[in-house]
């Protein structure tokens, strides 16, 4: 007789489970670290691919695209409650690691996700992803996460407001602390304007769309989208805005490129250029960083209204020919050229308008690429500001005695903004310029809190826009 215990019947192995929506986001979380990609370039085509498989229907797409943003945009609270959890320093978790936590952390703290779903649906990911010993690791760390709601869990791991108050914003609103500071600084004030601000930068974007003039009438867009899906844009005569969800890509008139989507920041940056006063001729506008194209599409559509042409120059050849495909079909005259702003092939005092939309650090859509936060730094900035100067220079010499320019940035940073103006106006790192700003504010009618001028920076908090920001220049000599 056999006295040997009877060994239990191993259990059979479970293959695991991939779940098609967060495994697709995960995806586009690594594409974002691995590449230096841009989640709003990423994300689409991977949920058109999913799609065409028959494996997304349009639920699926609204989650992978909330865990996505949702991730980058609170990932610096994330990475906080992570530390929190575990017995190591945060660098020592590798990236993919990383992302399977965070964004489990998001739908324990960040969606109406059940606790028990968030932790096993992640627990599963990182068995597909990641191996079945570091799901173990994420199984362990979430399951302490669960310990607290986001508020009791910032409430642990963030300064307080009067210990340290940047740093408290930092932590509380995910912004990288120079960020924080830099933001404070343009915006100016107390406590509740930069909170506000920070709060606006995570929140989800209106989808905008811009009626391109003589091409297009808001009437139209918002027919096509019905009634209950359009909202009339808040400052621009050319605006509409869609409600939640929708493709701007179905519609028509956005197919014929009579139409596009473009926030309205952007739009009345360009409208307010093709309004301000210039003395005598106005035939020849130019776009001289036009890539990839939004601001030269409305810009030139203008033109065509007044049988003026737009030269559109764009330094890069692939965002020039974005822009080509933006221009196509308007009406009016316009050419497209690959060109140097700083070293441009046409002559002194060619243009009667001119835009420059500077590159820049892009802080200020950072609701729409909340990647850019964690990608930037404070000496980013260093090596924009030559590039912006020497722009802003070449157009001051482009443009005729009388005509204008609209110096612009995609940022509230002083350092890309107003100083940069300030230092062209004033000859500082090169030869002094003649020309007077024209006070922005009155061509942009009906738009509240403008400031004391003459600039103008546009704000997500306060007009629900891209943080824009507009110098008019008019040359005297």
């Amino acid at each position: 007789m056999n006295d040997q215990p009877r060994r239990r019947p191993a259990k059979p192995h479970r293959r695991p489970q991939k779940d098609p929506v967060r495994f697709l986001a995960f995806e586009a979380l690594r594409a974002v670290d691995e590449r230096d990609a841009y989640a709003n370039l990423v994300l689409p085509p991977l949920l058109k691919k999913a799609r065409a498989k028959g494996d997304f229907d349009a639920r699926d797409a609204a989650l992978a695209t909330e865990l996505v943003y949702g991730t980058l945009r609170r990932q610096g609270t994330y990475d906080a409650i992570v530390a929190a959890c575990i017995d190591r320093p945060l660098r020592e978790v590798d990236p993919p690691v990383l992302d399977v936590l965070n964004m489990g952390v998001h739908q324990l703290l960040g969606t109406r996700i059940p606790t028990h779903a968030a932790v096993s649906a992640s627990v599963e990911l990182a068995r597909v992803v990641l191996g079945e010993g570091r799901a173990k690791f994420v199984n362990a760390v979430l399951r302490k996460v669960t310990a607290h709601d986001l508020d009791g869990w910032v409430e642990k791991v963030a300064p307080s407001y009067e210990e340290d108050a940047e740093d408290h914003l930092a932590v509380v609103h995910s912004h990288p602390r120079w960020v924080v500071s830099a933001l404070w600084d343009a915006l100016g004030g107390g406590r509740a304007g930069i909170e506000d601000l920070l709060e606006a930068d995570n929140e989800r974007p209106e989808v905008t769309l811009v009626a391109r003039p003589g091409r297009s009438t808001t009437d139209e867009l918002v027919k096509a989208l019905g009634d209950e899906n359009a909202l009339p844009g808040r400052w621009s005569p050319y605006a509409v805005r869609m409600a939640e969800g929708g493709e701007p890509g179905a519609l028509t008139a956005v197919q014929e490129g009579r139409a596009g989507v473009q926030d309205e920041g952007s739009q009345l940056v360009a409208a307010a250029l093709a309004a301000a006063p210039v003395e005598g001729r106005d035939t020849r506008w130019l776009d001289g960083c036009a890539g990839p194209g939004g601001k030269a599409a409305l810009l030139a559509a203008l033109a065509a209204e007044r049988g003026a042409a737009l030269l559109a120059a764009e330094k890069q050849p692939h965002r020039a020919r974005l822009v080509e495909r933006a221009l196509s079909g308007n009406p009016g005259p316009y050419q497209v050229v690959t060109a140097d702003g700083t070293r441009p092939p046409w002559l002194p005092g060619t243009f009667d308008r001119i835009l420059m939309d500077v590159p820049c650090s892009g802080l200020g859509a950072l609701r729409r690429r909340p990647e850019a936060r964690w990608r930037r730094r404070a000496e980013d900035l260093e090596s924009f500001a030559p590039l912006q100067r020497g722009l802003l220079r070449e157009a001051l010499k482009a443009v005729r005695v009388g005509g204008v320019v609209g110096y612009a940035t995609c940022s509230p940073h002083l350092a890309e903004t107003r100083v940069v103006v300030e230092d062209v106006l004033k000859g500082r790192g090169g030869e002094p310029v003649e020309a007077e700003w024209v006070d922005a504010r009155p061509l942009m009618p009906g738009v509240p809190a403008l400031g004391d001028g003459p600039d103008v920076q546009l704000w997500p908090h306060l007009h629900g826009t891209d943080a824009m920001y507009l110098a008019l220049l008019r040359r005297t000599g």
